[in-house]
């Protein structure tokens, strides 16, 4: 357990806060580019900060305050011109760097604007995300991850926003017993209760051993099922959780991002990112990136467990909007849980000595590849199959084109999958 000043430095995310000021050492993707077209502009929030996106006709994207310095009113309302956004209210202009470049109603000799800004954050896009960063200059490297760098992968992205705290999502991902049980054998519950629930036959599988350990991009998680051996992908290569916010897994030509972006201190914004490469070989027409959003809850308000997604969604929400870690009882399966959060009690505690923590990158732009498992859970294309079937995937808008290319590739996805995309 931890107590409740803990748990308070772990859970919020302000400027001025411990973890705020962690947080914001870090690129978070604040939009899906494709769902910014040319020109736009769009209110978006990010660790509890209103901020304004906006995209110009020469197609580079910009990060404000929500907020015009002149009278406080929201920019996200503003105009996109040719250099810049317009504030509706009184037509002040600013670039993306925060210049004012007019102040119409002010005599044509003023200087008045030369001493206004406003609050602008940097931006870049990656992959198809549109990413912003909050932190003190000179802002680091954006990391060039693996998966989103590929050219030659099939991509989409799904998303949800949760009512959670981020905290609790991000120690999900190092619960490797759930698994087994939450889309496995609650899934079969709920299957022979008479539900409409895909059963993941390979996440049923229960754990022998587990292993976590620091790398350096994070945490690698092993895991060795009953019946495996040493040198099972599950054990022998693991998959590891990229410090502060990401997920990386997958297996059978799909390699998976999952990342968490904390809106506030109870809100998180998902983001289920995959590259398809079908047999693991490259694909030489990908087509664009799709994204969608991934149903988590039913037109009466109650939660969808139907699919793998809404089955975490609901232990996360459950917990309530920040889980109180001083009423729970960790065992040894929270192994994982625990180092996690040590590491960011070391991140909050390098950050207030001045040092950069852990994950953050400076200097050379390069790829940076990360290892993942390809045969997980003893069958890449079980997991496959169970993915697209049951998990988030199967809202994807080229899940039929997905199994069309394994199919192509000479990799059978069975008849009830192949029926259900048809």
């Amino acid at each position: 357990m931890l107590s409740t000043e803990r748990n308070e430095l772990l859970t919020r995310f302000g400027a001025g806060t411990a973890m705020g000021e962690l947080l914001r050492r870090y690129w978070w993707p604040v939009a899906i580019s494709a769902d910014l077209p040319a020109p736009e502009v769009r209110k978006v929030r990010l660790l509890g900060e209103n901020l304004v996106l906006y995209r110009l006709t020469d197609g580079s994207v910009h990060v404000l305050e929500d907020r015009c310095p002149h009278r406080g009113a929201a920019l996200s309302h503003g105009i996109v011109e040719a250099n810049g956004l317009r504030c509706p209210y009184h037509g002040w202009l600013f670039d993306g760097t925060g210049t004012c470049l007019e102040q119409p109603g002010e005599p044509d000799e003023s200087t008045f604007a030369h001493r206004v800004t406003a609050r602008a954050y940097p931006a870049r896009e990656l992959g198809g995300l549109v990413f912003a960063y909050l932190g003190p200059e000179p802002a680091p490297t954006l990391p060039r991850y693996d998966l989103f760098c590929w050219d030659d992968a099939i991509r989409d992205i799904g998303y949800a926003t949760v009512p959670c705290n981020f905290v609790q999502i991000m120690e999900n991902a190092v619960d490797l017993d759930h698994v087994a049980w939450l889309h496995g054998r609650y899934s079969r519950w709920m299957a022979d209760r008479g539900h409409a629930v895909r059963i993941p036959a390979t996440f049923a599988k229960l754990n022998r051993e587990v292993a976590f350990e620091e790398f350096e991009h994070g945490i690698l998680m092993r895991r060795q099922l009953h019946g495996q051996g040493a040198d099972a992908d599950d054990w022998s290569i693991g998959h590891p959780l990229i410090f502060p916010h990401m997920l990386r897994l997958g297996g059978g030509g799909s390699s998976h991002y999952h990342l968490r972006v904390p809106i506030d201190d109870e809100n998180t914004w998902v983001l289920w990112y995959t590259a398809w490469r079908p047999g693991g070989l490259p694909v030489p027409d990908p087509g664009p990136i799709a994204s969608f959003e991934v149903p988590w809850r039913w037109p009466n308000g109650e939660h969808r467990v139907d699919h793998v997604e809404g089955q975490d969604i609901m232990a996360w929400v459950t917990q309530g909007r920040i889980a109180d870690r001083s009423k729970e009882h960790l065992g040894t399966v929270d192994r994982g849980i625990i180092l996690l959060r040590r590491m960011y009690f070391q991140a909050m505690t390098a950050v207030a000595e001045g040092r950069d923590p852990l994950g953050v990158h400076r200097g050379a732009d390069e790829i940076i590849d990360i290892p993942q498992e390809i045969e997980k859970f003893g069958s890449g294309i079980d997991f496959v199959r169970d993915f697209l079937s049951a998990a988030y995937p199967r809202f994807s808008p080229r899940r039929a084109e997905i199994a069309r290319r394994y199919g192509e590739v000479g990799l059978d996805l069975g008849s009830d999958l192949a029926e259900a995309v048809s």
